[in-house]
């Protein structure tokens, strides 16, 4: 384990981290409020595949979700994750920025989180619902059309779903705390419900054969990655901190790894049981990540090499650690 990069001056609260090439950006949110009120300002930090920072951008609202369209080479950055929410999308070659998108609805009530790309879509998390029970989209598809995002909804928030746990069996969900969301490497669409502690996987979405399925966890959690057994890099946004962190291992194939912040763990995440296992313990508040591998193996006297450990078992080398910070 090693610093990446941070804090940065100026700014605070990194959280969401995309990965673009050799370089890696991170929103940080400033301590603005989530609904974009007095007056929120985020930063968009560029670092290189070293984290040293080559540039910064400023987006109007709070920045909660920074993903990469694969498809478009676009970032696209979403603020206010409360409510009032707004799109700009960053060309991350040359460091233009569009206008502010507004969005054609909130059905919800509150405002829009995280994205995730696929073939048949743009996705978004429907943050912050204001009703419970929680009949409105959780999950929306997406389109761009003269400066609005158009929404429908794709998941609703009561869906019915296969229960992933020990006994199974079907529930209808009532999700009150849609967050973040990735596409699994089986093409599964992942949404942690980050206060119900749960993730919910789609099976097809957009699709005429799309099905839910919830795991229900030990604790909330927010980014979830999925690794590929292979040795890997792991950025950590410690958002507390205002610290990125490396963790340099072999994430095991088929297991998400998971930052639990409210335990301040980086955990392993048994996708049949919900059960935690602790990879990196000691942190403030761990919240956005994403796989690195450009660099791997890590040099350096502070590095931590997790070669085998945790997920895939085996033996650990251990060199000295970030105040705070202690592998598990």
């Amino acid at each position: 384990m090693s610093v990446f990069a941070g804090p940065l001056s100026g700014s605070s609260a990194p959280d969401s981290i995309a990965v673009v090439g050799p370089d890696v950006f991170v929103g940080y949110g400033n301590g603005g409020a989530p609904d974009g009120s007095g007056g929120a300002m985020s930063t968009i930090a560029e670092y290189s595949s070293t984290g040293s920072l080559l540039a910064t951008l400023t987006v109007t609202g709070h920045n909660d979700g920074l993903r990469l369209d694969p498809y478009t080479g676009q970032l696209w950055a979403v603020q206010n994750e409360d409510g009032n929410p707004n799109l700009v999308l960053i060309n991350p070659k040359t460091l233009t920025m569009s206008a502010p998108y507004s969005f054609s609805a909130t059905p919800h009530g509150g405002g829009y989180d995280d994205v995730a790309f696929n073939s048949t879509g743009t996705y978004i998390s429907a943050s912050n619902p204001l009703n419970n029970p929680n009949t409105a989209p959780a999950i929306v598809s997406a389109k761009l059309s003269g400066g609005v995002v158009d929404v429908t909804g794709a998941v609703f928030a009561n869906a019915t779903a296969t229960v992933l746990n020990p006994g199974g069996g079907t529930t209808t969900l009532n999700l009150q705390d849609p967050d973040s969301m990735i596409f699994a490497p089986n093409g599964q669409l992942v949404l942690d419900s980050q206060s119900d502690h749960q993730l919910v996987f789609v099976n097809g979405v957009g699709t005429q054969g799309q099905s839910v399925s919830v795991l229900n966890l030990a604790d909330e959690v927010d980014d979830t990655v999925f690794g590929t057994g292979a040795l890997q890099r792991l950025l950590v946004a410690d958002t507390k901190a205002g610290v990125i962190y490396s963790v340099v291992g072999h994430f095991a194939a088929g297991t998400g790894t998971s930052a639990a912040d409210a335990l301040g763990e980086v955990v392993g995440v048994n996708l049949s049981t919900g059960a935690f296992t602790p990879i990196v313990s000691g942190l403030d508040a761990p919240h956005g990540e994403a796989f690195f591998n450009i660099g791997v193996p890590e040099p350096g006297s502070w590095a931590l090499m997790l070669l085998g450990c945790g997920l895939a078992g085996g033996a650990m080398r251990q060199r000295r650690l970030p105040a705070g910070a202690r592998a598990s």
